[in-house]
């Protein structure tokens, strides 16, 4: 039987004058965001804030991770008129920190990079006071592809490990653990960007396990980390292992500063984009 979601996790809903405005210009845009495609519980609050975190590139992916509810099918071509409309929706925003993510493309000779590369420098021309950051996925590792990401100057560069090494096949049977750590690596030796990840804490991982995880963040130079709890999308995929209780998520924060992490938002209803530019 399946354990009932905990009242912590559950979210009002919140429809203001400011989640309608948010939602008209993402679509006059014709903009996607994780945060309607990956059904995230903090939605409302942060369309009510006047924010939201743009999903570039389409809204399916070409890996079939387990946890996440995007859609794995045949990708559409990129859209050449996306990255200006994102660098528009900031400007109509009034964003002083945008988020960027995107489906994984591993049909692309770059994964996607130089269209991540281009976003930045739409934003830039439009909003040169706006802080950017970006959470991509890992470009199977390939270097001139996160050469292209460093050359584009992000703020912040965050690639989510996701989940501990045990859980890694399971969760994500197309990436690989090393190479996530690997990429975080290589971002933080070659740059001066900072560095974050995340991962989600409910998969069936122990607390020992987390810990070594989180070692093996601070080893590959990431400086911020955020955790959270994974909460089923639907019934075909991974079921949830366990509810973390807030106690227990007060002990994931004392095992991240054992790490030595100085930065990290975890919490419950933590994702990775959730309250972004309070965390640098």
């Amino acid at each position: 039987m399946r354990e009932r979601l905990p009242e912590y996790l559950k979210r009002p809903i919140i429809n203001t004058d400011t989640t309608k405005k948010v939602r008209n210009i993402l679509k006059n845009h014709c903009l996607n965001t994780v945060c309607e495609n990956a059904r995230c519980p903090n939605k409302n609050e942060c369309y009510s804030k006047n924010t939201a975190t743009f999903l570039i590139m389409g809204n399916v992916c070409t890996r079939n991770c387990r946890y996440c509810n995007i859609s794995c099918e045949k990708p559409e071509p990129l859209d050449p008129t996306e990255p200006v409309n994102v660098a528009k929706a900031v400007k109509d925003l009034k964003l002083k920190y945008a988020v960027i993510t995107s489906v994984t493309r591993d049909d692309l000779p770059d994964g996607g990079a130089e269209h991540f590369a281009e976003c930045i420098f739409e934003i830039r021309k439009l909003c040169p006071e706006t802080k950017i950051e970006i959470l991509t996925p890992d470009f199977k590792g390939d270097i001139n592809s996160l050469d292209i990401i460093i050359n584009a100057k992000p703020d912040v560069f965050n690639h989510n490990i996701e989940t501990v090494r045990q859980m890694f096949k399971i969760a994500r049977p197309q990436g690989n653990y090393d190479r996530s750590l690997e990429v975080i690596k290589y971002i933080k030796d070659n740059s001066s960007i900072i560095t974050k990840s995340g991962l989600m804490a409910g998969l069936g991982e122990t607390f020992e396990q987390i810990e070594e995880t989180l070692y093996d963040l601070k080893n590959a130079g990431c400086d911020i980390v955020t955790i959270g709890q994974y909460i089923q999308p639907s019934k075909k995929h991974l079921e949830v292992a366990k509810y973390y209780t807030p106690d227990e998520f007060k002990i994931l924060q004392s095992l991240a500063l054992k790490a030595g992490i100085k930065h990290y938002r975890i919490n419950p209803l933590v994702r990775s984009s959730y309250m972004a530019s309070e965390m640098v």
